[in-house]
């Protein structure tokens, strides 16, 4: 089957080719690191988590580039303003290299608890500087950058296809910054390639131009170009950086370099809280770790980062993602549905006696359709929910299997099992290796504390003391535990 994605360069759904067969290069734009990680995050990084799994499952090998931006990114998101790291840095009165350390450990961690792959490459703006001297001269040069005092200045006229990406006319464009745009610029559309430091600006380097830093949207240019060549095959990022970062990455490269940049663009919508944008200066945003602990009063109860992967697969990645509290609570009672029936497969693999490793053809038949319909839904532009979908056909499927009270054979147990780890867990990246890594609030101790239970009611079954056997089957449904006697045991599941 062939995959189809949808790219915002042509604005249409195309079959994915490659530049190289079997390889494919692709570049991310990362966080810029000054303060936790937030929903928005979340989403755009578990989407191009889910990119970079799904093409490794088709067989492509995949170098993937994700920066971070630690220097040159302006509060105001242009050219005017203060860089965001350097304000961080003199509220909370430290070295700007302080937040940028603090903050990206930060980032990592909480991408390593929803499971996000790392990058195959994390490349830091502020260590490729002479790379982004050498862009901006090379702009000068050909007759697409001036200089106006220390600062290097792109010019949008010498451009025409500026606006290819987002759609937008350089005809129209209008000074829609929003702090003043600065006065020294020729044309109010003009962006920077180069910033001269203002006195007591800790980030700063030498350049032909003076004492400076570069412009955020330099950065991620030549980055891609070092580590991925021109052009690469796949750059994503967030729809809301479309205009002006994504745009103005396109033209410094095209104009200095020449060809094409990237081939396809996948970017991924917002997030919104409650129907609202998010956003700090809004006083409307949600920290991935306010998220965990349940420490935000928009929230009933702490939600597990499987919970939150999972939310964020139930919808498309081109759609906007609604997050309320209720949302959550029922991702969780969804998640844990599915996370107990895979964990009931597994304990009766570990007590199955059975040694026929033959598989069941009927469920064969069951596991041949599952398999079409997941990859037909990831094929059609990584379409997540669809692909959640048929998951869930399978787990009740698989819950009709086990539950028939008829012998389940060794080697039905174990394909259902490696199709769960496989796509629910390699491709989707919901189903840990161990069930009690599980974020629906069960931790290993939770697991061991039952199984005690379970094996407690089991000897007062053989003492024939029905009275206590039937006192911690009861205890334990109260609590969301349901216990199914089967003949090779009593296996059990969290339903709460």
């Amino acid at each position: 089957m062939t995959l189809r994605i949808y790219n915002y360069l042509s604005r249409q759904e195309e079959t994915f080719e490659p530049l190289h067969p079997g390889f494919v290069g692709m570049y991310v734009c990362g966080p810029t690191v000054y303060g936790d990680a937030h929903l928005g995050h979340a989403k755009a990084y578990i989407t191009f988590d889910i990119v970079h799994r799904y093409l490794e499952y088709k067989g492509y090998k995949v170098r993937y580039v994700q920066n971070i931006t630690d220097v040159g990114h302006l509060v105001g998101d242009g050219d005017e303003g203060e860089d965001k790291i350097g304000k961080q840095a003199r509220m909370e009165q430290v070295e700007p290299m302080e937040i940028v350390e603090y903050y990206t450990r930060n980032y990592f961690r909480d991408m390593d608890l929803l499971n996000v792959r790392r990058p195959d490459i994390s490349p830091r703006a502020s260590g490729h500087v002479p790379e982004q001297i050498e862009l901006a001269q090379i702009l000068i040069d050909e007759g697409h950058a001036y200089v106006s005092g220390s600062n290097v200045y792109f010019s949008v006229a010498s451009w025409p296809a500026y606006g290819k990406l987002s759609r937008r006319k350089v005809d129209e464009l209008e000074e829609g910054a929003r702090l003043e745009v600065d006065s020294d610029k020729r044309d109010p559309r003009d962006f920077a390639v180069w910033r001269a430091a203002t006195p007591g600006h800790l980030m700063q380097w030498n350049s032909p131009w003076g004492q400076g830093f570069p412009g955020w949207h330099a950065e991620c240019t030549v980055m891609a170009r070092k580590y991925l060549g021109l052009p690469f095959d796949i750059h994503g990022g967030g729809l809301e950086n479309i205009f002006p970062h994504n745009e103005s990455e396109i033209a410094q490269s095209e104009a200095a370099y020449g060809g094409d940049f990237a081939r396809y663009w996948l970017l991924n919508n917002m997030v919104t809280i409650d129907g609202t944008k998010m956003g700090k200066s809004q006083g409307n945003s949600l920290n991935i770790q306010q998220l965990l602990t349940g420490d935000h009063p928009r929230l009933s109860q702490p939600y597990g980062p499987m919970t939150v992967r999972y939310f964020i697969l139930s919808s498309h990645y081109r759609q906007t993602t609604d997050f309320t509290d209720d949302a959550l609570s029922a991702a969780t009672r969804g998640y844990e549905r599915l996370i107990g029936t895979v964990g009931l497969v597994r304990q009766m693999l570990a007590r199955q006696d059975n040694v026929d490793s033959t598989v069941d053809p009927q469920f064969e038949g069951v596991r041949s359709d599952f398999i079409t319909r997941f990859e037909e839904a990831m094929n059609s532009d990584f379409n997540t929910p669809q692909a959640l979908a048929a998951l869930f056909d399978f787990n009740r499927a698989v819950n009709t299997i086990i539950n028939s009270q008829q012998p389940v054979s060794n080697g039905t147990l174990e394909a259902i099992d490696e199709t769960y780890r496989q796509l629910g867990g390699n491709v989707l990246g919901i189903i840990p290796d161990e069930i009690s890594t599980q974020s629906g609030g069960s931790a290993g101790l939770e697991d061991s504390l039952i199984q005690i239970l379970v094996d407690l009611r089991a000897a007062a079954r053989k003492n024939k003391d029905y009275a206590i056997s039937d006192a911690i089957r009861d205890q334990l449904a109260e609590a969301g535990v349901v216990l199914e006697d089967r003949p090779d045991g009593t296996a059990w599941k969290i339903t709460r």
